[in-house]
């Protein structure tokens, strides 16, 4: 057994879940029998053997498993990514003439792939150049300080620099110049932030609860755990490489209210609470991912973990996808295809190999979760389970925010709360902690009135979309902006009487995640009405969220981004019982 499981452990002392506040659901509303544990497949003894082996301190393919590898794959065998955090080879790096560095193969790799396993994503296609920088932000919680420095790094870039909140709950910075990355990798460490491991063959950031702490109503406050499998995943932020060779990307979340604000159908590890024979703990969701090729809710893992075996079983499923996941086609290497291949019992005996005393308790029957609860919106004022405070959700147009926005939000989060702002997976924003006596001039700021309303618009309260075009080599479409534009335009024409949550992605890649939404928009090209080839989109139909949800469906192929309007209008009165707005006026 490896020495990882506990090297990188806090002592018990850094948390203490068992003494924060809980509602627990009544079991009896919420159990389901487990079904029988289905027999193993049976799987050949070679089939189980690791495909990696450790050499010098870094994971690599074994000779023997690399034909058939990918061009990643091939790309990390050439030169071990890590090295570039861990061993400093990013000074080096940042000193070459960007022009010298596409000269060499081993360089250009350097600057397209290699880069991102510290959070640096080369916009070649689009700023060439200049890099996307994707940081680590457990629990989407940050800090005014945090963000000034941010800020303080995009304001240099002028208009090449903005900032992103993501789908996962973190900041994505725009602009940045490979010379300067020395420099604000320091800066970011000086700040208690970090880049590493947020991209590529990697654990992204741990999702969490964005009420965690505050919410009256929480089962548990999920910062903790999250703080612990952040430290465990990154060594401390000092780079791991234990888990720095994954077959391909991998997602955890911790569930920390019945609202599931944290979408535990679509990571590869969920941890859903759970009280088995009086202990607090988790039930196990595995293998949720959305890829271009495929689609998949995460299932059961037939497993309940304690508190104290949070990380440890962490670390066993991704030893278990690491030694044995998929390494040739891209679209077929997320953990789902392993399960498919082992069946969920013979994964879960691999995780049980793994874990520290080669054992795992079958699933919890008393689940903590009420399924009948109604999802809870966040934005505007809201009171805490700290008596005389409140926090406020603010409504960030799909994500997107200048450097002086991000001082400004610093100086809000001074002056009114406790300096914390929290990040949501909807790309939005909550100010905690805030004096109930300093609620009202909060909302009277600028800011609250003529930019992040606390309470938008309804359509708007459920945008999200990804990066798009202007800035990702990779989508087809401009997202954003015609995000804002077809919304804005449809609620000028309809009225609904409850929010439906749009999405849009600029690719099949769908990081805006569109299968999750109420309607989503998948970037494409298509023909139009004279059989010119247009921007288009995909429309998706059907995707909910909470205890009831479901991935949506394709609705139809290829509507020209043009014909967008109104095609959304007649789909919100179809399917969401809008009502146009002429009539309305007619009707008074």
């Amino acid at each position: 057994m490896s020495a990882f499981h506990v090297k990188f452990l806090t002592p018990n002392s850094f948390f203490n879940p068992v003494s924060s506040t809980r509602l627990y659901a009544n079991p009896s509303q919420t159990a389901v029998p487990a079904a029988p544990a289905q027999a193993p497949k049976e799987i050949a003894a070679e089939r189980l053997e690791p495909r990696v082996e450790k050499r010098d301190g870094y994971y690599i393919v074994k000779e023997k498993f690399r034909d058939g590898i990918n061009p990643q794959e091939k790309v990390k065998v050439g030169g071990e990514p890590m090295k570039l955090f861990m061993e400093n080879g990013i000074e080096e790096l940042a000193k070459i003439p960007f022009e010298e560095l596409d000269k060499s193969k081993d360089t250009k790799d350097d600057v397209d792939v290699r880069l991102k396993w510290l959070g640096l994503f080369h916009r070649r296609k689009h700023q060439y150049g200049r890099f996307m920088m994707r940081l680590k932000l457990p629990n989407g919680v940050t800090t005014s300080a945090q963000t000034r420095y941010l800020a303080s790094v995009i304001k240099q870039y002028g208009e090449q620099g903005c900032a992103d909140i993501t789908t996962r709950q973190n900041w994505q910075i725009r602009g940045v110049t490979l010379p300067d990355v020395p420099a604000i990798l320091k800066g970011l460490k000086e700040v208690g932030l970090t880049s590493v491991q947020s991209g590529m063959d990697n654990v992204r950031n741990a999702v969490g609860n964005p009420l965690a702490g505050i919410d009256p109503y929480e089962i548990v406050d999920t910062r903790p755990y999250l703080d612990m499998l952040s430290h465990f995943i990154t060594a401390n932020s000092k780079g791991n490489p234990e888990f720095t060779n994954l077959p391909r990307k991998w997602n955890v979340c911790v569930i920390g209210s019945h609202d599931l604000y944290e979408h535990p159908h679509i990571n590869d590890l969920a941890y859903m609470p759970a009280t088995k024979n009086g202990r607090f703990g988790f039930n196990l969701l595995v293998g949720g991912f959305f890829s271009a090729k495929r689609c998949a809710e995460a299932i059961p893992l037939d497993a309940w973990v304690s508190e104290e075996d949070v990380v440890p079983v962490c670390g066993a499923i991704l030893e278990a996808f690491r030694d044995l996941g998929f390494r040739g086609n891209r679209q077929k290497c997320r953990m789902m295809w392993l399960i498919d291949e082992l069946g969920i019992e013979g994964f879960r005996s691999e995780v049980v190999k793994r874990m520290p005393q080669q054992a795992l308790e079958r699933a919890s029957l008393e689940d903590l979760i009420d399924h009948k609860w109604e999802r809870r919106d966040y934005f505007g004022v809201h009171p805490q389970k700290q008596e005389g405070l409140s926090f406020v959700g603010l409504h960030i147009p799909v994500g997107r925010v200048q450097a002086d926005d991000m001082d400004q939000l610093a100086r809000l989060a001074d002056e009114y709360g406790s300096g914390e702002l929290r990040l949501t997976v909807e790309q939005n924003i909550i100010i905690p902690n805030i004096e109930n006596s300093k609620v009202k001039a909060l909302l009277d700021e600028p800011l609250l009135k003529e930019k992040f309303l606390p309470e938008p618009p309804i359509l708007m309260k459920g945008l999200v979309a990804c990066t798009g075009n202007q800035f990702c080599g990779q989508a087809i479409i401009e997202t954003k902006a015609q995000a804002l534009k077809v919304t804005e335009e449809v609620e000028r024409l309809v009225s609904v009487t409850r929010p439906v949550r749009m999405h849009w992605t600029g690719c099949p890649n769908t990081c805006g995640q569109v299968q999750v939404a109420d309607i989503g928009f998948m970037g494409c090209m298509t023909r139009d009405e004279n059989g010119k080839v247009v921007e288009g989109v995909d429309v998706f139909l059907g995707g909910r969220i909470g205890s009831d949800s479901h991935l949506g469906d394709i609705y139809k192929k290829g509507v020209p981004c043009k014909d967008l309007v109104p095609f959304v209008v007649d789909l919100m009165i179809e399917k969401f019982g809008a009502v146009r707005r002429e009539r309305e006026e007619g009707e008074e």
